[in-house]
């Protein structure tokens, strides 16, 4: 054995420590053997425990390599190694370096290639019996390091005892570790090419120690799934003409314990209670801040140190396929928050995980983020994109996910985002698009539709960069869905202002039509819109405390009566007073008070109303789905339009001002008689009721609107009327 080997060895510094330890046939004379070495710096003694159980003494070589030499033995060899040391303490154990390794040349070949669909099953850890021996099967990609060890609470964290081997020129280091369980702490040491050690969670670990502490877990699920007929549903869907109510939702602060703690509840707590207040309110989906483990929790989730791992915080794995498996059962879809957009600079977790800039770009101008401290992507690399995109085909296969909306789209889209001239660096064109990226997310929409049927991407795109939600190979980038910013932005805004003003603002609200078919939108009144100072949505609204609510109701029935699927931030169903606070529970106890009672009461039947009726989403993302009956009134701030689908139709009429309007005439699509389905100033939901209830109205034949008849109507203060045709 060459004396330049085993100083690499003993360095910790040899690549493919295989070559050297385990069992390797030799030569004794003119004879053939086996020679079994082993190597533990601090032992005194070392044995080989053959599998019929005879011990061997293994001869020690040089600074703790020991070997023994087996005449006449043959490989496959099955034994075990015993090391004893001074204080009269033992550790005996499988050898790892008796096993061939645990990837294949294509499982290889693909990640290099960028093509790997499930590369989570491949790389990470991953409990398994080879050889009749249980243990953990470990891989991670660092190509630059010079040695790459896998450390736990087995081995004391020394990365001395297990140096991984690397596989040709993949990049990957290998190591099947015999007598560790499911369970067990694990983190991977990485010597650099300057000789710097690194300690590193793994990149792929499916499970996390709970922050702050950040050792990746060896996790193996044993939930049995339940929502068989959901799935087998799921490829079924067609999403956009289906109803979506989205509730979206931060696990960590929709309920607490004030009583242990004001600990958040964990994923089996939280589910059956979240299940059914949600199915209560009509909402179709729940969508999650992000889920995947994360260090700072003031960051939301946004910030991700472990694309594979469900947080800690609020239970192991299975509890999370527990919450996934519960909400499927009740017939609600889930969607999570996941972020392909930057990283933190946590130094425990992805950045510069070998020494270099292996997930990021080397040039900051490129691989960071100016305005969250974070770092981006390097998308152009093969093995960056095949990571990102198991990430989202994990959640989707391993979790039963149902959609994915994608953070921080804008920031991906353009090299100069929140950067001045001279911070940025032009594409191989001159432009401003990140090409990369651009590619990136089509590969990413294109993987997802071919190996998940029915399941949805959704972008948080800012800007109007065109074919956010185009096919593909029509030149898009291929979502599913696009949250409506602007939709939200001018909404917000119309309805912050006084009604005195909002004659003078009448396009803010009638704006967002004109772009209407450009994409297929979500109109999400989110999380965002809730803190940093900008009011809870109750006291956005202007006026008195009656008026507030009425507000409210009347923003609800728009929001869930126009186009586009809808996305509503937790808490907004019991009006909160103050901003969302991640730390702290929902104010619960309000939903005790009437006047909230009356809100609740009002989205309930909304929603119901919502999911009940085809013309409010059946033809969401075409033309023929709306028509205006009159989006001119901006002297009285009325707005009135028809929804339609199927040869039946569904009437809105928005009065924005608390001035109530009698006499208020409107064209109608049909003759006859029309039955009044809700009104938002009904007393059940805390209205005025000014003006006597009535069930139904029916037709003039008066032309007006361009329609053939019309009808009279008494518009209530701050009010929204839905009429449907009779019989």
């Amino acid at each position: 054995m060459h004396s330049e080997a085993i100083r690499r060895i003993i360095a910790g510094e040899h690549h493919d420590p295989h070559r050297i330890l385990g069992a390797h046939p030799t030569t004794i004379g003119k004879s053939t053997g086996v020679v079994v070495r082993a190597y533990h710096p601090d032992a005194a003694r070392a044995y080989c425990r053959l599998h019929d159980g005879t011990m061997l003494d293994m001869a020690e070589v040089e600074g703790g390599l020991f070997a023994a030499i087996l005449p006449s033995a043959t490989l496959p060899l099955r034994y075990s190694l015993r090391f004893e040391f001074s204080d009269d303490s033992y550790w005996e154990r499988g050898d790892p370096y008796r096993f061939l390794p645990t990837l294949g040349d294509v499982d290889l070949h693909l990640f290099n290639e960028g093509t790997h669909r499930r590369l989570w099953e491949k790389l990470g850890a991953h409990p398994r019996v080879i050889d009749g021996e249980e243990g953990v099967a470990f891989a991670v990609w660092a190509p630059t390091a010079l040695r790459v060890s896998v450390v736990g609470e087995w081995c004391g964290w020394d990365g001395r005892l297990f140096p991984m081997r690397i596989v040709g020129s993949s990049g990957v280091w290998e190591l099947f570790v015999p007598g560790i369980r499911s369970g067990a702490l694990y983190k991977y040491e990485i010597l650099t090419h300057e000789r710097n050690i690194r300690l590193k969670t793994d990149p792929f670990a499916f499970g996390m120690e709970l922050p702050p502490a950040t050792a990746s877990r060896v996790e193996e699920s044993i939930h049995e799934w339940t929502d068989s007929s959901w799935m087998a549903e799921r490829p079924g869907r067609d999403h956009a003409r289906d109803p979506m109510l989205i509730y979206e939702v931060h696990l960590g602060s929709w309920a607490r314990v004030v009583e242990e703690g004001n600990r958040p509840l964990t994923y089996r707590e939280i589910a059956p209670r979240l299940a059914s207040h949600v199915k209560s309110l009509g909402f179709t989906h729940i969508e999650l801040l992000p889920v995947a483990e994360h260090p700072f929790y003031g960051s939301w989730g946004y910030q991700v140190s472990g694309y594979f791992a469900p947080t800690a915080r609020y239970g192991r794995p299975d509890d999370f396929r527990f919450f996934m498996d519960y909400m499927h059962r009740a017939g609600i879809g889930v969607i999570i928050d996941w972020v392909p957009a930057h990283f933190p600079k946590d130094d425990f977790a992805l950045r510069r995980f070998d020494g270099t800039a292996l997930y990021e770009h080397e040039d900051p101008m490129q691989g960071e983020h100016p305005d969250w401290g974070t770092l981006i992507f390097n998308y152009g690399r093969n093995e960056v994109r095949c990571f990102l995109i198991a990430t989202a085909l994990y959640w989707l296969a391993e979790y039963h996910v149902d959609g994915l909306r994608v953070d921080a789209v804008a920031s991906m889209l353009y090299l100069d985002y929140s950067r001045e001239e001279g911070e940025w660096r032009p594409n191989q064109y001159g432009g401003r698009e990140n090409l990369d990226a651009i590619t990136f997310l089509q590969q990413l929409n294109e993987t997802i539709t071919d190996e998940f049927p029915g399941c949805m991407t959704i972008a948080e795109e800012s800007t109007s960069w065109p074919g956010v939600t185009r096919n593909v190979r029509d030149g898009g980038l291929g979502f599913t869905f696009k949250w409506n910013m602007g939709w939200m932005h001018d909404t917000l805004s119309y309805f912050a202002r006084d009604p005195i003003h909002r004659a003078h603002h009448h396009n803010e609200l009638t704006f967002a039509m004109i772009y209407e078919y450009s994409e297929r939108f979500v109109m999400p009144i989110s999380h965002d819109e809730v803190v940093h100072l900008k009011k809870s949505l109750l006291e956005k609204m202007p006026g008195d405390h009656w008026q507030k609510f009425a507000n409210l109701r009347l923003l609800l029935a728009y929001q869930y009566t126009r186009p586009g699927k809808k996305l509503l931030f937790m808490g907004n169903e019991i009006a909160t007073h103050y901003e969302w606070n991640h730390d702290t529970s929902l104010d619960w106890h309000l939903a005790g008070d009437p006047v909230r009672n009356d809100l609740l009461r009002w989205m309930q039947d909304l929603g119901q109303f919502y999911v009940g009726n085809p013309p409010l989403w059946r033809d969401d993302h075409v033309p023929a789905g709306f028509q205006w009956i009159d989006a001119n009134d901006s002297q009285n701030s009325v707005i009135s339009y028809q929804r339609q689908a199927g040869g039946t139709h569904v009437l809105v009429v928005l009065n924005l001002t608390p001035v109530p309007r009698e006499n208020y005439r409107i064209g109608a699509p049909a003759a006859g008689a029309y039955r009044r389905a809700l009104s938002s100033d009904d007393q059940r939901y805390g209205g005025s009721e000014l003006f006597e209830t009535y069930e139904r109205v029916v037709t003039e034949a008066a032309p007006f609107h361009g329609y053939r008849q019309s009808m009279v109507l008494r518009l209530p203060p701050l009010g929204a009327l839905i009429l449907v045709p009779e019989g």
